[in-house]
């Protein structure tokens, strides 16, 4: 891996209703972070959904600034759905100097915050330090770039860490790809990765012991795999999936309720899957951790 990353840290899921958006994710039985806002220049909010190494942030736009035209084009061009994800880095800078020994122009580091409500009460700020690769470098149409959290405490709080479906990780994000083995070895070539098959068609890029790996398919095997879950309308590139470990895959289902779909035929270890419609563009994937 890139120096300086040390796994997967987080997925971004733009939303264009970022309030009913963070509803709709606690009905499927997630504890979500209060509301923050980031700094004026990024120009966006979010609530996190924190698990254990990782978590998701769903984001949606303030206002219009230079670092978030690339959300908004998302938007534009495809719908809600994950935009991007985030590496962990201990060194954003380190991070900047490792890409630019690779001739790949990194943008950043950017320094940022927003205010954070503290369990108890009282406010804290959770402080960050990102650094983009280049725009165009997008395998299977995924951005990347990396975070650097310079107030853990205040993000990984306990109290949020705690889900009515017993959600613990990011196991896998899933991306259709035209050519999955050679957006695979793009992605392996930008964090200096491996690229190992999946047995199934599929092409995956670990990050790290114990985080979150990412898997790119084609459209047809990932209609193939979830049928009738896929039949909506799924992209010809980009993160489809976010596949989740979960503690108890009982109170998972119930958490799901009706959203909630057993894919597989193992009575009690079959994943639940939650169809994109109901997630925001995100087909949800709780599978026993």
């Amino acid at each position: 891996m890139l120096a300086s990353l040390e796994g997967l840290d987080h997925v971004v899921v733009m939303t264009g209703d970022l309030d009913r958006a963070a509803d709709g994710w606690r009905r499927l039985g997630f504890t979500l972070s209060p509301r923050g806002t980031h700094s004026e220049h990024v120009g966006t909010a979010n609530y996190t959904i924190m698990l254990g190494p990782d978590y998701v942030e769903l984001l949606g736009i303030l206002r219009d600034t230079p670092l978030n035209a690339p959300g908004r084009a998302f938007l534009q061009r495809r719908g809600e759905g994950i935009e991007r994800v985030a590496f962990t880095t201990g060194d954003a800078a380190q991070g900047v100097a490792a890409l630019r020994d690779m001739g790949v122009t990194a943008i950043g580091p950017v320094e940022f915050s927003r205010p954070v409500e503290l369990p108890g009460g009282g406010d804290g700020e959770a402080a960050f330090s990102v650094f983009h690769w280049p725009f165009e470098e997008r395998p299977g149409d995924l951005r990347i770039f990396a975070c650097q959290h310079r107030t853990r405490d205040n993000v990984w709080i306990p109290e949020l860490q705690r889900h009515e479906n017993t959600a613990t990780r990011i196991r896998r994000v899933e991306i259709i790809a035209s050519d999955p083995g050679a957006a695979a070895r793009h992605l392996a070539r930008l964090i200096d990765g491996e690229v190992v098959a999946d047995g199934d068609g599929g092409f995956d890029v670990p990050t790290a012991a114990g985080r979150g790996v990412l898997r790119f398919v084609s459209q047809a095997a990932f209609r193939a795999r979830y049928g009738a879950l896929a039949s909506g309308a799924l992209p010809e590139q980009g993160a489809a999936a976010l596949v989740l470990g979960v503690a108890d895959l009982s109170a998972a289902a119930r958490a799901a309720g009706v959203a909630g779909a057993a894919t597989g035929t193992a009575a009690g270890t079959a994943p639940v899957t939650v169809a994109a419609a109901r997630s925001n563009g995100v087909m949800l994937v709780f599978e026993p951790d």
